[in-house]
């Protein structure tokens, strides 16, 4: 199912004034809390309209920090920031109007359906009562919740909950719709399932802002990554670009007979060489997403006339980008940082 291109309140302009320029703009943005403490420090960014952007960092990075200034429930201390066209501080509710969010926190009354939750909802943005049965329905066909509608939100599962929460955010079609960890503390299945809903709401034309802590999810979803750490952006651009810039592949020899690991070496030679330790393997590390380099070093190897047990490619991942950036590792399982050496 589409939703309908129409918006939901006639008198909702649901278009950006500047329909070519991006969706986001962030400028030198600074946040400070009472006692000196710097939540954000000179963040610039920009989101072209349509994309999903993800906002990746632990926890502690400034990612809500930054989603509460865009839909204006926080000032910024320095900076600018603009939403749909329009300044986050000098024109807050016209930005409201744009937008939807859900935050960490779901925020659904447990006692009510989900059905009476939509309705509601859409009764507070002022749509007529027929208008708030038919655009529930709408939401309940588009979030896979029609066939739980009339079941109290307390007997949802989590997943179920996160997408009511999603379908909320989503009433009066905002064309910017700001996710913050979403998410977070879900099962596997879930989580999945929540990125097909995200990657729909894209293909409909939503512009889509995307916290996360989880590096898998920025590189399957997004369209473009910017690199939260200690409150600052270390690097922006696409997920390949990213990869390319500061990932490494690594290229695996394994011997058939490891008693030739010294000629395998000096094949090697000037290239960067990591032992696998009692392996009988080397693994061989080039710069970014090179193909020529990887092809050229295996093609050496092979002229030597050793005999190769294994030859096995590991292509860049998000996590090796994000630890080359920050010198630290994301726990998934808490959003926390370890240091690497």
């Amino acid at each position: 199912m589409t939703l309908s291109s129409q918006p939901a309140v006639a008198a909702l302009k649901a278009t950006q004034d500047d329909p070519a320029g991006p969706a986001i703009i962030a400028r030198a943005l600074v946040k400070k809390f009472n006692g000196g403490i710097k939540a954000l420090a000179s963040v610039d960014f920009s989101v072209n309209p349509g994309e999903i952007f993800a906002y990746l960092g632990r926890n502690g990075s400034g990612k809500t920090t930054t989603v509460r200034i865009l839909t204006t429930l926080a000032s910024p201390t320095s900076g600018t920031a603009s939403v749909a066209g329009y300044d986050v501080v000098k024109a807050p509710h016209e930005v409201r109007l744009r937008i939807g969010a859900t935050m960490q926190e779901i925020g659904l009354d447990p006692v009510m359906t989900g059905r009476e939750h939509l309705e509601l909802s859409a009764g507070l943005w002022g749509l007529a009562r027929d208008n708030r049965r038919k655009r529930a329905l709408e939401l309940l066909e588009f979030f896979g919740l029609v066939e739980h509608a009339d079941r109290p939100i307390a007997s949802y599962s989590g997943g179920m909950q996160r997408r009511l929460d999603l379908a909320t955010a989503f009433i009066t079609e905002p064309p910017i719709l700001f996710l913050d960890e979403p998410t977070t503390g879900r099962d596997p299945q879930s989580r999945r399932a929540l990125w097909g809903e995200i990657q729909r709401l894209r293909g409909n034309g939503t512009t889509v802002f995307l916290t996360t802590q989880y590096l898998e999810e920025a590189e399957a979803l997004a369209d473009h990554v910017a690199v939260l750490d200690r409150g600052s952006v270390v690097a922006r651009g696409s997920v390949g670009a990213l990869k390319t810039e500061y990932g490494t592949t690594r290229v695996e020899f394994r011997l058939a007979d490891s008693g030739n690991m010294d000629e395998l070496r000096r094949a090697l030679n000037g290239h960067e060489v990591t032992p696998i330790e009692g392996a009988g393997a080397v693994v061989v590390k080039v710069p970014g997403q090179d193909a020529s380099s990887v092809v050229d070093i295996v093609a050496l190897v092979r002229d030597t006339g050793l005999s190769l047990a294994r030859v096995a490619v590991r292509e860049p991942t998000m996590e090796d980008v994000y630890v080359e950036l920050t010198g630290t590792e994301i726990t998934v399982a808490t959003g926390t940082a370890r240091e690497t050496s």
